[in-house]
């Protein structure tokens, strides 16, 4: 499918959707009237906010106008099935088996399955249109109410105006979701879906959770509009893990915040492969005494592909410990940009926060930019940063050569040595084996520029 070239000024600036969509979006997911008020409220502070542009500290770095808002109507997922994603993605993460399996073609269920004895334990494993049905009480009080929330920008606001469908995790009070749970939300047709993750840990809860993100090569621009909200319960730990890998032709605006109790610990894994821009804003909240979060992001961007990643972590309460690690390569005309901050509230004390971004830049066209960044209102803290750009290392591409592996190859080993260390924390070795394809695939594959 071609698109004739048009000027920029021939697309809208911004998103035409209108009150009208959101009640055939209700009606047609028989809501309850709480969630098509709150949609209501959401679009009403949309309307009222301005489009993000370049004079704003979070965007002047990153030009998103190129999307045609013309063409990203809400997909329609009438003809959606299971057969259509890839085999590798709908595999057990561990063994044969998983506590539950969530899976979304376009916006669309088409296959979900949870253990008998999750269910026993009261664990609620399922789709968020039939959450806001069956589990009103839970959900009502945490959806878009306590971690991302619809004034966090223009993007937020419309999410929570008109998210299309999402996942719905609640682990009550001292239950231990011990195998690992997996959504996917795959993505075939053009247009926009706007998905959503709510995952929430009561007390000394625990689970394990992969999300993955992805779309078949394509032509036609896709838009993605997101939200992730990790509520994670006093003495509770939560591992999650989001992996995305959309087409070339895939706009990625996302808003990602995790909530961190007392004594509890939140260890989120990100990966960024796909997409032809990402714009997402990704913060940890320790909010109780002793809390801990660890974030460790991983992206490689080639051809024209754009990725910022825009990271803070809030130090809320004494004694919290936060340690976030973004590694990345870039090659051919590719750009990325890395934004972090740590801030420690007035009081705050005996906190430790750490945070790094470590770039690999593999040809003379791309870019790579870090601005880390410290703003500490207490004065008995440990908070560090740093960030590091850097080639490919001659001596050890020399060292595999003397042994008689040839350049490519030692090329192609050095480069994954690089990312091996973000790898190893993704508890699944079969999700690690695919990245490690998906690296390679990158690092050796041909000039890709669209």
């Amino acid at each position: 499918m071609t698109f004739a070239v048009r000027r920029r000024s021939a697309s809208p600036e911004a998103p035409i959707y209108t009150p009208a969509d959101i009640d055939a979006l209700s009606t047609a997911n028989n809501e309850p009237d709480w969630l098509r008020e709150s949609r209501h409220v959401a679009w009403e502070l949309y309307e009222m906010l301005p489009m993000p542009g370049r004079t704003d500290e979070e965007w002047r770095r990153t030009d998103y106008r190129g999307i045609r808002w013309d063409e990203a109507q809400l997909v329609n997922n009438a003809q959606s099935t299971l057969d259509v994603v890839p085999r590798e993605n709908l595999e057990p993460l561990i063994g044969d088996q998983q506590g539950g399996t969530l899976i979304f073609v376009d916006g669309k269920v088409v296959f979900y399955e949870v253990t008998d004895d999750l269910r026993k334990q009261g664990v609620i494993f399922t789709d968020l249109v039939t959450a806001c049905r069956e589990y009103p009480d839970l959900v009502r009080e945490r959806l878009m109410t306590q971690a991302v929330k619809p004034s966090d920008g223009k993007f937020a606001a419309l999410h929570a105006a008109l998210w299309t469908h999402g996942v719905f995790l609640y682990v009550p009070r001292g239950k231990m979701v011990e195998l690992p749970l997996h959504v996917v939300m795959y993505h075939t047709q053009p247009g926009a879906t706007l998905g959503h993750v709510l995952v929430a840990l009561d007390e000394a809860a625990s689970a394990t959770i992969l999300v993955d993100y992805l779309s078949p090569e394509g032509d036609a621009q896709s838009a993605y509009i997101g939200a992730t909200e990790l509520l994670v319960g006093e003495r509770a730990n939560l591992r999650y893990v989001g992996l995305q890998d959309w087409n070339r032709e895939t706009y990625e605006f996302s808003h990602q915040r995790g909530r961190v109790g007392k004594d509890a610990t939140l260890d989120w894994v990100l990966g960024t492969m796909g997409g032809k821009l990402v714009k997402a804003f990704i913060e940890v909240e320790l909010d109780g005494y002793a809390a801990q979060g660890r974030v460790s992001g991983m992206f490689f961007a080639d051809g024209v592909q754009m990725f910022d990643h825009d990271t803070q972590q809030n130090h809320n309460a004494p004694m919290t410990k936060s340690d976030l690690l973004f590694k990345g390569a870039a090659k051919d005309e590719a750009r990325s940009l890395w934004q972090g901050m740590i801030k420690s509230q007035p009081q705050m004390q005996k906190i430790d926060g750490f945070q790094a971004s470590r770039n690999l830049v593999l040809s003379e066209d791309a870019r790579m930019d870090a601005i880390p960044g410290l703003e500490i209102e207490a004065d008995d803290v440990r908070c560090t940063h740093a960030a590091t750009f850097g080639t490919l290392e001659e001596a050890p591409v020399f060292y595999l050569m003397s042994r008689g592996i040839p350049r490519p190859q030692a090329e192609l080993m050095v480069t994954e040595g690089f990312f091996e260390e973000l790898l190893e924390r993704i508890p699944f070795e079969r999700v690690q084996d695919r990245l490690r394809a998906a690296l390679e695939a990158k690092i050796v594959g041909v000039n890709t520029l669209k």
